[in-house]
């Protein structure tokens, strides 16, 4: 069988070569994404730097940019690969039960590498539950969670569905792991961010691989990458990935008081050397059990 994973059904169309696809990569997000963000700017949504101004602000930013995104990966892999969606991570039974429990498994670890912070000294508690306080608070809070999930899973629809398959079936799996980390570690760069920063963005990537090619779809880190990024945004009142939400932390007010390479600095959790540590753990967990074979192709009347 050719290398590849998730369903192995052929593609029928082209398929760029290994160095192409990362770059194809960042030109659909970039020229799919790039007019929208324009417009919310221009819409007064976002400030220069394109961080959201409000709690709705923070919903579009989720939801249109995104949209486009998935749009222009779709119709790549669709009109130029001629690939169908279970080739690109979509498939297998019980697709919402793997990403609940993926869901889970995300809200668990950020909550571990948070309390590992805070007991390392790099957080101090100021309040209890105190969007409790606030109808709207918990109206946004709640909204948050499906804006999250779909961010999330075009995110993972893109790089671990269509980039990691694409590179895979050009030559190997390893150099789909690499290509599609690279990519991923590109489009999230900020100029002046801290080395840790930018390692734990391609380790995150090289991790949610893992988990793809073990489960043989992209339906549980949908939902770890969406449990992830939703909690770290609404429970603690902390940064996610340099963004605030404008919401009052749903369960623990916390105030950094440690140094940045603990607490994560204004990135939040995510530039935390805890978080990196753990993210090291997580990644030779999941490549260190067997993957799930992707199933053989049966000719008809075999």
């Amino acid at each position: 069988m050719p290398n590849m994973i998730y369903e192995p059904s052929p593609h029928r169309g082209w398929l760029p070569l290994v160095w192409l696809a990362p770059v194809i990569c960042i030109l659909l997000v970039g020229l799919s994404s790039v007019p929208i963000d324009f417009l919310m700017e221009h819409w007064g949504l976002v400030n220069a730097k394109g961080d959201p101004l409000t709690a709705l602000a923070f919903c579009l930013f989720l939801l249109l940019p995104f949209a486009f995104m998935a749009a222009a990966t779709y119709a790549w892999s669709r009109y130029v690969e001629r690939r169908g969606l279970e080739t690109l991570g979509l498939t297998g039974s019980g697709r919402l039960r793997k990403f609940l429990g993926g869901l889970g498994i995300g809200i668990a670890m950020i909550g571990l590498a948070i309390l590992a912070i805070w007991l390392a000294g790099g957080y101090r508690a100021e309040a209890s539950f105190p969007a409790f306080a606030s109808a709207s608070s918990l109206f946004w809070i709640a909204f948050l969670l499906p804006c999250f999930a779909f961010q999330s899973s075009v995110e993972e629809f893109i790089f671990r569905g269509w980039l990691l398959s694409s590179v895979t079936r050009r030559w190997n799996l390893v150099a789909g792991i690499v290509a599609t980390s690279l990519a991923f570690t590109f489009l999230h760069y900020s100029p002046h961010q801290p080395l840790r920063v930018t390692c734990l963005s391609f380790l995150f990537s090289v991790f949610a691989c893992g988990w793809a090619r073990r489960a043989n779809s992209i339906w549980g880190i949908m939902g770890w990458h969406a449990g992830w990024n939703w909690s770290a945004g609404v429970g603690f009142g902390v940064p996610i990935t340099g963004l605030d939400v404008h919401l009052p932390a749903l369960l623990e007010k916390l105030v950094p008081i440690g140094p940045d390479y603990l607490t994560g600095g204004f990135d939040g959790p995510e530039g935390s050397v805890l978080t990196l540590a753990m993210l090291v753990i997580a990644s030779l967990s999941v490549f260190a059990l067997p993957a799930n074979e992707p199933p053989e192709l049966v000719a008809p009347g075999a």
